[in-house]
């Protein structure tokens, strides 16, 4: 554990002032800082809009922009970056020399990636809440106030978290083996496609194929969306472990177990 903790903070330290990092960070700032401005330039439009439709609107936007294209794509990204700092500067055989065991500093590496995503998806619900209650304090005629959104929020974007965590074991694979960017970012690309043509053609085994997940993920959502009670406001329900969530777990405890014994056999150059 001491070996782990060692190689996390090194990660940390040697990836802060990357954009491996930052985007993790400025991603959800700039994106829910864009639709803030949207709205609050158009405040006059939804002044009518109950506190329910408006928090739809506002993070659903953010949420199908996220579920779509940009969180795959930024999992490549992190993947890539974490392992890049060692292919650039051929490191990895002094870094497995270091009395601190492979699995140790293998495991770091994958959570730290881990850890980008996960504070990725946990900005983008401050941000989200923060920006839209700022909303009804610059606009009071925007009724924000009237429906919290924060704990169904919570939960999509852990659904989204879980969906993705196949996409990063796999990226983060192919960073470690290859040492061009082009390589891993084509290939994550490539399949990100075919996963959101898979998953909107709603063909029924788009939830073996990993990149489709995230885009599952928004479908179950929309599906999961609750019918108001008398005087009641709508409710959004989640359906956290659908087939697509038991598949992105299962790929990644695999992906992770096989990039491991790629570690332990094959000198890594």
């Amino acid at each position: 554990m001491k070996g782990f903790i060692l190689s996390f903070r090194s990660e940390f330290y040697k990836t802060r002032k990357t954009m491996g990092f930052w985007s993790a960070v400025l991603l959800p700032l700039l994106l829910c800082l864009l639709l803030f401005f949207g709205f609050f330039n158009k405040s006059d439009q939804l002044l009518t809009l109950p506190g329910f439709m408006l928090w739809l609107r506002f993070a659903g936007a953010i949420l199908g922009v996220m579920g779509s294209l940009l969180l795959p794509m930024l999992i490549v990204f992190i993947g890539y970056s974490v392992n890049s700092i060692e292919h650039k500067a051929d490191t990895w055989k002094t870094l497995f020399s270091l009395p601190i065991s492979k699995l140790s500093v293998y495991s770091a590496k994958y959570f730290y990636a881990f850890f980008l995503v996960l504070l990725c998806l946990v900005l983008f619900v401050l941000f989200t809440l923060g920006l839209g209650n700022l909303l009804h304090v610059l606009k009071p005629g925007l009724k924000f106030n009237e429906y919290s959104i924060a704990n169904t929020l919570i939960q999509l974007y852990t659904k989204l978290f879980l969906s993705s965590l196949g996409i990063l074991s796999i990226q983060f694979l192919l960073s470690l083996l290859f040492r061009d960017f082009l390589k891993p970012m084509g290939i994550g690309f490539i399949c990100t496609i075919t996963g959101v043509i898979l998953a909107t053609t709603g063909w029924q085994y788009a939830y073996l194929f990993p990149y489709s997940h995230p885009m599952l993920a928004m479908h179950a959502l929309q599906q999961g969306r609750g019918t108001p009670g008398p005087g009641a406001m709508p409710q959004i329900t989640v359906d956290m472990f659908t087939k697509d969530t038991w598949v992105s777990l299962v790929v990644a405890a695999v992906v992770f177990m096989l990039g491991y014994f790629i570690v332990l056999k094959k000198s890594v150059k």
